[in-house]
């Protein structure tokens, strides 16, 4: 999403001396714990404590910064707290801000998943999760109009949304595809937005070897995390778990929205890891928890290994993660020295242009897929829940009415659900 009034500029007073490797991973690390409310809220934490309050990365690289973050695939978030790390302390310092920014959620959300399988069929927490769901059905539907008005602003992107849409819903073309498909479709139909202003000059642009040797790197770890795994267990989950989440982490574009159809169909369909149940409850855990939305991709990697024990879902959880990150990771710290070449890329802002539209249907078609498992618990033939159709409404109402926080529409919706069951309504 572009980058909006609350990212603008408000610098230091004063340039600031660039502190020592600890000092910085202490405050990344503190933005890894506090980064709650989505990718607005978490990148202006950022700029809060990055820019202004200590002045480490003046308010143009920022900007600059955030730009390129939104042309590569993975959680812009994140990206953004990679590229901050790299303008303090070089590759290092990238590696170690994306870690602190991803791993503080990441390990609750592995507590949290271990926690909903072995208690998830208690009656009390079957209405916690029960009242989630429709909680989290609002939040995408909400998220959905506001991409909408977005990522739309003419007949041409609405036709790509619209053809996404019936390719996934209808069709059942596989997410990749149509990813490429609109990317090609952007390129094709579309006017590339124009880049934002970029501020005072960056650094001088480098060669491309080292940045070729942070791919190769990223590559390489991704590769001995499959086959060390495999060697040591086994082909299966290693193998699903390798081609599903390294898969989605090259097609994340425009937030973990757009590829959690695309995981959920095969860790819910696909694969049987879970219920499509669970994993509506994964993502209402997940909005409640600190770090990126795709942490989801984590809580249904334990559910891989879950059926051999918790600790083997805790295994499979670490590689989920592995597989979702480092490849964002690795492909913004070697973008990082070129941030101004990729910002103004003409080329890569009209793809980005189409794949944006495109999100706006894949997210349409999650919305088809949760509302499904959020409101007709028993099956289509079933007809609605009542108790949970009545809840979604109210939310829906309250979260246009008011638009609070994620984090409180998650609160409130569980409250609700465990408050129904405790009255033997639901």
């Amino acid at each position: 999403m572009p980058p909006s009034d609350v990212f603008a500029p408000h610098p230091a007073p004063h340039p600031a001396p660039h502190p020592g490797i600890g000092a910085a991973l202490a405050v990344h690390l503190r933005i890894g714990l506090l980064s709650f409310g989505g990718p607005a809220g978490q990148i202006a934490l950022m700029q809060d404590e990055i820019v202004t309050r200590r002045g480490w990365v003046p308010a143009e690289r920022f900007r600059r910064g955030l730009a390129v973050a939104m042309l590569l695939p993975g959680p812009e978030a994140q990206q953004l707290a990679t590229f901050l790390g790299w303008c303090v302390h070089g590759r290092l310092g990238g590696l170690l801000a994306g870690l602190a920014f991803v791993l503080p959620g990441a390990v609750l959300m592995v507590a949290i998943a271990w926690a909903a399988a072995r208690h998830g069929s208690v009656p009390a927490v079957q209405g916690l999760f029960a009242g989630l769901q429709p909680a989290v059905l609002v939040i995408v539907l909400l998220a959905l109009l506001r991409l909408a008005r977005a990522a739309l602003p003419g007949r041409r992107h609405a036709a790509i949304a619209l053809a996404a849409f019936v390719a996934l819903a209808g069709a059942g073309l596989p997410f990749p595809l149509v990813v490429g498909l609109a990317a090609l479709g952007g390129l094709a139909l579309l006017a590339p937005p124009q880049p934002a202003d970029a501020g005072a000059p960056g650094p001088a642009r480098r060669g491309l070897l080292p940045s070729a040797a942070t791919l190769a790197a990223g590559a390489l770890v991704v590769l001995a995390a499959w086959l060390g795994s495999r060697t040591l267990l086994g082909p299966e989950p290693q193998d699903a778990l390798a081609g599903l989440f390294t898969s989605a982490a090259l097609v994340t574009f425009g937030g973990a929205y757009a590829v959690l159809p695309y995981v959920a169909e095969r860790a819910v369909t696909g694969l049987g890891w879970l219920t499509e149940a669970q994993m509506l409850t994964g993502l209402a855990l997940a909005e409640a928890t600190p770090g990126p939305l795709i942490l989801v991709n984590v809580y249904a990697g334990f559910f891989a290994g879950w059926p051999a024990g918790g600790w083997s879902g805790v295994g499979t959880a670490a590689l989920a993660c592995l597989y979702t990150f480092v490849p964002s990771l690795s492909m913004m710290l070697a973008a990082a020295p070129h941030v101004d070449a990729l910002q103004r890329a003409a080329l890569a802002r009209r793809a980005l242009a189409g794949v944006s539209a495109a999100v706006v249907g894949v997210i349409a078609n999650l919305a088809l897929f949760l509302g499904a498992a959020a409101l007709w618990p028993e099956g289509m033939a079933a007809g609605p829940d009542p108790v949970r159709l009545g809840l979604f409404l109210l939310l829906g109402a309250w979260g246009l009415w008011r638009r609070p926080p994620m984090l409180l529409m998650v609160a409130v919706g569980g409250a609700a659900g465990l408050g129904l069951h405790l009255a033997g309504l639901a």
